[in-house]
C-alpha cells in the first residue's frame, strides 16, 4: 500500500493544479477586456466520457466524467508538476 502513495500524491497534485489553473482562467475571463489575449487564454478543450448506466433491479446509477482544460489550466498543471518535483 505504501508504494501507491507517491502515485496518488502526484495525481492529487496535478489534479489540484488543473483545478486552480481553471479557476484562475475563469477569473481572468471576467477581468480581461475582449480581444485576442482573452480568446487565447480562454481557448479550451473539453474531454468527456459519456454517461454509463448501471441498472440493478432496485438501483439505477448513471456516471459520466467531463474535463475542460484551457491554456491557464495547463500552466497550472506545469506549476503543480514543478512544485511536486521541488517538494520531493
Amino acid at each position: 500500500m505504501s508504494n501507491n502513495k507517491p502515485v496518488l500524491l502526484a495525481i492529487y497534485t496535478l489534479t489540484l493544479g488543473a483545478i486552480m489553473g481553471t479557476l484562475v482562467g475563469e477569473i481572468l475571463g471576467f477581468i480581461l477586456p475582449e480581444g485576442v489575449v482573452k480568446q487565447f487564454f480562454l481557448l479550451s478543450k473539453t474531454l468527456s466520457v459519456g454517461p454509463g448506466t448501471l441498472n440493478i433491479i432496485m438501483l439505477q446509477l448513471t456516471l459520466g466524467l467531463s474535463i475542460t482544460l484551457n491554456v491557464i489550466s495547463l500552466i497550472g498543471i506545469g506549476v503543480a508538476y514543478y512544485l511536486l518535483r521541488w517538494w520531493r
